[in-house]
């Protein structure tokens, strides 16, 4: 049945009326043209298909792989894998109270309000950091506590180098939010999918609930260059062999003294140009 206008019941000179059938496969169609087009027009869209997918791939690949030769880990790996998670949470919450904070202003379409204020957009990064520091010690702590009341495991356990292994991941999450709220301005709020890609996109490099030596060896060498990895390098240092490893901290030190360098510097390059384009008034839902 077509949905072309027919007349009313009413005679001669009736009005006009178009029937509408409860289904239509017209409408359904354009509403499904039209999300292609949204999803065409978008290659953040389009790479997060596929994107989720590969990590979980790989990620439980290389698990597989390091703990097929390694059976023995098998009695110790109860507190390393509780570790490596209440640690990962620490490096996602911090990336992502960063990033979580700014969109939120850019969702509201408060930027503009907040930067015809004295505020400075370094002032601003300060802030989220401050904010990002709060809201993963919100979730870190009482989770850690849990892992102590329901399983008899102490994260706390690893001693002082855990305030080292904190304020290392912390800080990189820092840095990769700074980048990733930088490029969002940027692009524009089709690509903030990248606030949950971008960290783990790393998470199979950073050796979470393996060796790194389990990698190939050019993946090794792209590892070196993760802050993270060495942290979890050093924590399972601690745990298997009861060795705090200096070497792996100041490396992981100066790494990050890099990071937050380079994702400030990041940040405020994009700010620069969304200012001088006129985009921070445009941003938004």
């Amino acid at each position: 049945m077509s949905d072309a206008p027919t007349p009313t019941d009413g005679g001669p000179g009736s009005a006009m009326v178009r029937r509408n059938p409860p289904f239509s496969p017209r409408r359904v169609g354009a509403m499904v043209l039209r999300y292609i087009y949204l999803i065409r027009g978008s290659w953040p869209r389009i790479v997060e298909m596929a994107y989720w997918p590969t990590v979980q791939m790989i990620l439980w690949g290389f698990i597989t792989l390091f703990l097929i030769g390694h059976s023995s880990f098998i009695a110790q790996a109860f507190g390393i894998l509780l570790s490596g998670v209440l640690l990962w949470d620490v490096l996602f919450r911090g990336q992502l109270g960063v990033a979580m904070s700014f969109l939120e202003e850019m969702w509201s379409r408060n930027l503009g309000h907040l930067f015809v204020s004295p505020l400075r957009p370094y002032e601003m990064l300060v802030s989220l950091m401050v904010v990002s520091l709060v809201r993963t010690l919100i979730g870190l702590i009482p989770a850690s506590l849990l892992a102590l009341m329901f399983f008899g495991f102490s994260l706390y356990s690893l001693g002082v180098p855990l305030i080292g292994f904190f304020l290392n991941l912390i800080v990189m999450g820092w840095s990769m939010g700074f980048m990733v709220s930088g490029l969002v301005l940027r692009v524009g709020l089709g690509a903030e999918s990248l606030v949950w890609a971008a960290i783990f996109a790393v998470a199979p490099l950073c050796g979470i609930y393996y060796p790194i030596s389990v990698l190939p060896d050019w993946l090794q060498c792209v590892a070196f260059f993760l802050p993270a990895s060495h942290v979890f390098e050093g924590m399972r240092a601690i745990l298997v062999d009861d060795v705090f490893r200096s070497d792996l901290m100041i490396n992981a030190i100066l790494l990050n003294v890099a990071y937050l360098g380079v994702g400030m510097a990041v940040f405020l390059a994009f700010f620069r140009s969304a200012r001088i384009n006129g985009v921070i008034l445009q941003v938004g839902e």
